[in-house]
């Protein structure tokens, strides 16, 4: 029965010797001497060399530099797009300025440029109006008493001979002084041409009656020179005598008219110009008179 069973010890291996071990030694040196080496492989794989330590501490610090570099290079982009921002906003309110003044020198040369034409303008037709005047009255001149004023502004005189003189006389003069009473009126002349009339007005109220060694010659309402009865304001006297002719406001009008001007009361009178003349002055100098 027990051929037939296999042997306890066949196909295993053999037993292990065992080994008498101290409980005291053991329990005071745990882990026992040969167990101290595995320990300290194994804490040295765990913590770092003082190398890797140094390693680490360089990038630490090279991340920290990093940060704070790029922190300032981004404040001062910042400053720079501020910046930028302001210069571009001067630029354009610098440009619009610039374009406002330009626009303003150009109204001011347009309207610069349409003055000066104007007065361009202007002067051309007052030009063409001066010349067109000056033509028209060239041609309503007589060339031939033209010329004998020439001549006599040349050599002026008073003589009665002179062409130009003659015929003012007798052109303007003689029929504007044609009075009614032709003995007087060459008196009166004469004495205009002399310097030697005096004419001086009336008084309006009637004086105190007394001696006067002039004579009246006619009354205050009959004029000495037209004979018609008119209201005489003025009377005149001939160069040196007493004698006094009263004449018309008509008459003496017309003195004024072709003369301009007497010597009266001692003195200077000068005449205004009256309508009342019936003949139209012209332009002749006054004999006896300023040139």
């Amino acid at each position: 029965m027990w051929s037939g069973q296999p042997h306890p010890d066949e196909g295993h291996p053999p037993p292990l010797e065992t080994v008498p071990v101290s409980w005291k030694g053991c329990r005071e040196s745990p882990g026992g001497p040969a167990e101290s080496p595995a320990g300290e492989e194994a804490q040295g794989e765990d913590s770092p060399t003082a190398a890797q330590l140094d390693v680490l501490r360089l990038r630490s610090s090279s991340m920290e530099i990093r940060e704070k570099g790029s922190e300032f290079l981004k404040e001062e982009l910042h400053k720079a797009q501020k910046e930028l921002q302001l210069k571009d906003e001067e630029c354009e309110r610098l440009s619009k300025v610039r374009e406002q003044l330009e626009q303003e020198l150009e109204e001011l040369t347009a309207s610069l440029f349409e003055e000066a034409h104007r007065m361009v303008r202007e002067a051309n037709m007052k030009q063409a109006a001066s010349e067109k005047q000056l033509k028209e009255a060239r041609g309503k001149v007589d060339t031939t008493l033209f010329a004998e004023f020439q001549a006599w502004r040349e050599s002026p005189t008073l003589d009665k001979t002179c062409p130009f003189l003659e015929r003012v006389y007798r052109e303007d003069v003689g029929p504007c002084l044609d009075f009614t009473m032709q003995e007087l009126s060459a008196l009166v002349r004469a004495a205009v041409e002399d310097n030697t009339l005096t004419i001086e007005p009336v008084a309006s109220q009637t004086l105190p009656a007394v001696k006067v060694a002039a004579v009246e010659c006619g009354s205050t309402n009959t004029c000495a020179l037209s004979g018609l009865a008119r209201a005489c304001r003025h009377r005149i006297r001939l160069g040196d005598s007493e004698s006094h002719y009263y004449i018309s406001p008509s008459s003496r009008a017309r003195w004024s008219r072709c003369f301009g001007r007497s010597r009266g009361c001692g003195r200077r009178c000068h005449w205004p110009s009256s309508a009342s003349s019936p003949r139209r002055r012209r332009a002749w100098p006054r004999p006896g008179g300023e040139l």
